[in-house]
Order: structure tokens, then C-alpha cells, then sequence
């Protein structure tokens, strides 16, 4: 009984160090990735809300201290404990989520002036925040409906990235008339040629789709119900499964040519966090190895008084004092 007890403690030992110098290993790799998002602070991240053109909610991200690994952990819960109830905002601060984790949380990726876009692509498109998208529109003859966009959250990241965001949610949103067709169609042609064919493709299915609800600046996001007899289950759950990230970690990423690049890069990047984010499982599966550890040693152990026991059994006792 003994060896045996003493195989099962060397497996486990061994097992648990495999564990371990994985998980050390995966946190080397990572640790490059967390240091960018670490480089994003709170001062950061308010000025970030400029940018993508949500600047109502500074206040409450300041004293929420929400910074760059904040954010790409965010959950639906967390946005509205910080009152963002807006379907669209969710949406805003979700691809603008993404635009950041393609880009490597790089803090200066965001292009807020015109420069030389000649030939400019989806890819660079993403970029735009909120004032390049308002500059945009000056540029096509449409500034009057520009500072319609002040405090939308459209920006670069949503209108290319976002299949239900289409030319009819920005029309909304800049509040040109439905009976002004001949504008809408002007904004049409220069929305399509901007995005790109690909792009539109994508927001042309996502149309056509039976279950396709439209943007609206006026939807609300419903907090989930939990029904009281669903807590023990809940508990039973992993962390993953109960929390939905704002952006999920698995998001669809552009198929655009012009991402290829930086979807490559992405992509190997999101291998290590989908490695790295199993640190609880594997934190819990390291207690339940202690625990199988202690259980063995404890068995050895009392394997091993009971081998010493016989010498000092009552019997043995008796016939010391017989002999005597």
C-alpha cells in the first residue's frame, strides 16, 4: 500500500510542476502585451473617450480609475455600473476595443487629423476617431450635419468594424431627413467608397438577415436576471461563462486585405490570452492537486505508524509479561 501511495505522490508532484512551468512560461510570452495595456492609465483612457466621441462618461471612468487592461477585461456588467446604458455606446466602445487590440494597445494609434490619404484603407479608417470622422464629413460636402456627431461614439473603429453599423444608422445619427434622398444618396456613395467593397459586403448580409435589428441611438442595453434558483448553478460555472465581455476575447476580426497584417499579429497574441486566461482554472486546479498531495502524505504517514504499531500492541504487552 505503501509504494503505491508513494507512486500516486511522485505522479501528482510531477504533474503539478508541469502545470506550473507551463503557466510561467505562457506569462513570459504575454507579459510584453500586459506591460502596452499597463502603459494605458486612467488619464489615458478619459482621453480616449474623446476620441472615439463619448466624452459623457469621463467622469464616471476617472473615478472608476478604468485603464488599458481594464478595458480589455471589460464586461457588459461593468458599462452599465458606469451608466453606459446605450446599445450604440456599447457597441462604440466595444470595436473601439478592438481597434486598440489590433493595433497592440499601441497609445498613439488613433489618427484625429487629416494627413496624405490618397489611397486611404479600411485598415487606416479604423483609426478615425470622432473628430477625423466630423473632418471627413466637412470633406464631402456635408459639414452642416457634422457636429451632429459630438458625444455618438461613431468613429473609425464602429463604421468600418460594426456590421449592423450601415449608412442608414449614420444618416440617423446626422439627422438628415429621410425625404432628402438626394443627400442620403450622397453620403451613400462616399460612405461605401470609404469603407470598402469587402466591408460592405459584410454589412449588406448582416442586412438581409432575418434576426437584423437596426442601430438606434435611443435602445437600451437590459441588465441580465439572475432567478433565485439559479445560484447554485451559477456557482458551479467558470468566471468566462458567467461575465460577457464587452469585446469578446474570440470577436470576428476584418477580412479585409488591408488587415492582414495586423490580424496576423492579433491573432498570435489572442493564442497566449486565451492560454493565459485559464490562470483560475489552472489556480484551482493546482489547490486540488495540493489537496490530493496532502491526502497521499497523509497516508504514508499513517501507513507508517500502523507498520510500528504491532511492537507496542497489547498482545505483544502480554507476552513480554508471560515470558517474565
Amino acid at each position: 500500500m505503501i509504494s503505491d501511495a508513494s507512486e500516486m505522490l511522485a505522479a501528482a508532484l510531477e504533474q503539478m510542476d508541469g502545470i506550473i512551468a507551463g503557466k510561467i512560461t505562457l506569462y513570459t510570452l504575454g507579459s510584453e502585451e500586459d506591460d502596452t495595456m499597463g502603459k494605458l492609465d486612467f488619464n489615458w483612457v478619459t482621453r480616449w473617450l474623446d476620441d472615439i466621441g463619448l466624452p459623457q462618461y469621463k467622469s464616471q471612468f476617472e473615478e472608476g480609475r478604468v485603464d488599458g487592461r481594464m478595458l480589455h477585461y471589460m464586461t457588459v456588467d461593468n458599462l452599465l455600473a458606469l451608466k453606459v446604458g446605450s446599445v450604440l455606446h456599447h457597441f462604440s466602445i466595444k470595436r473601439a476595443i478592438q481597434v486598440l487590440r489590433i493595433n497592440r494597445y499601441d497609445p498613439s494609434c488613433l489618427r484625429r487629423r487629416p494627413s496624405d490619404e490618397s489611397n486611404i484603407t479600411p485598415a487606416e479608417v479604423c483609426q478615425w476617431t470622432n473628430h477625423r470622422v466630423m473632418e471627413w464629413l466637412r470633406s464631402v460636402d456635408l459639414a452642416e450635419y457634422a457636429p451632429n456627431l459630438r458625444g455618438s461614439g461613431v468613429h473609425g473603429g464602429l463604421m468600418v468594424l460594426e456590421p449592423r453599423f450601415n449608412v442608414e444608422t449614420m444618416a440617423l445619427l446626422l439627422n438628415i431627413p429621410p425625404s432628402k434622398t438626394l443627400l442620403r444618396r450622397h453620403l451613400a456613395t462616399h460612405f461605401h467608397l470609404l469603407i470598402g467593397a469587402e466591408e460592405q459586403g459584410l454589412k449588406q448580409e448582416c442586412l438581409e438577415n432575418p434576426d437584423y435589428m437596426p442601430l438606434t441611438a435611443t435602445a437600451r442595453v437590459k441588465p441580465r436576471r439572475l432567478s433565485f434558483g439559479g445560484f447554485g448553478t451559477l456557482r458551479r460555472k467558470r468566471q468566462e461563462e458567467i461575465e460577457e465581455y464587452v469585446c469578446p476575447m474570440d470577436v470576428q476580426m476584418p477580412q479585409g486585405s488591408s488587415f492582414h497584417t495586423r490580424q496576423h499579429i492579433y491573432r498570435n497574441d489572442l493564442d497566449q490570452l486565451k492560454q493565459m486566461e485559464d490562470s483560475e482554472g489552472t489556480v484551482r486546479q493546482i489547490g486540488a492537486f495540493s489537496e490530493g498531495i496532502s491526502n497521499l502524505t497523509s497516508m504514508l504517514t499513517e501507513d507508517e505508524l500502523f507498520r510500528e504499531m504491532p511492537s507496542h500492541s497489547p498482545n505483544a504487552n502480554t507476552a513480554d509479561e508471560s515470558s517474565a
